[in-house]
């Protein structure tokens, strides 16, 4: 009588309601799940997810994030491996590695990563045939990103 079969499944309904850990909350271990995560404590671990992770203004990450989408306000230190779109917020610090499709970067982000970009077929995009031409655009990117004048060596880069 009361049938909702004709309704269409989301995301979160098919893998389960999303996750969260609060603030003022810290778990040490790996996290395994197929649903939407956000975290607003701290987790010094891993987290695997076919869906979403968000880590909110508090929160913290240490450790490796695999996932398909991430929104980051708070902090992360580890590897990332993000298969679609990262949104890195005005307020985030990424230390570590990166390999993410698509990245989005708001002015004030602090992103202290080794990052690859990966294609639509899961390959990265470097020239392979000629390493000198990957190689020096890779320094180039760095050099962007580094502060080198001698009186500001130890101020961390921005992107911007």
């Amino acid at each position: 009588m009361f049938s909702d079969n004709k309704k269409p499944r989301t995301m979160n309904e098919i893998g389960g309601q999303p996750n969260r850990i609060e603030k003022n909350t810290k778990i040490t271990g790996n996290i395994e799940s197929e649903a939407d995560f956000r975290i607003d404590g701290k987790l010094d671990g891993n987290v695997k997810t076919s869906g979403k992770v968000v880590i909110g203004k508090d929160g913290y990450i240490h450790g490796k994030v695999e996932c398909v989408n991430a929104d980051i306000e708070g902090s992360f230190n580890g590897e990332l491996l993000v298969s679609d779109l990262l949104s890195l917020k005005s307020s985030a610090v990424i230390e570590g590695t990166v390999e993410v499709s698509k990245l989005a970067v708001e002015p004030g982000a602090t992103f202290n990563a080794t990052c690859s970009m990966k294609g639509k077929s899961g390959s990265l995009n470097r020239n392979t045939s000629d390493s000198s031409s990957s190689s020096s655009a890779t320094n180039d990117f760095k050099s962007s990103l580094t502060n080198t004048s001698p009186s500001r060596s130890n101020e961390t880069a921005k992107a911007s």
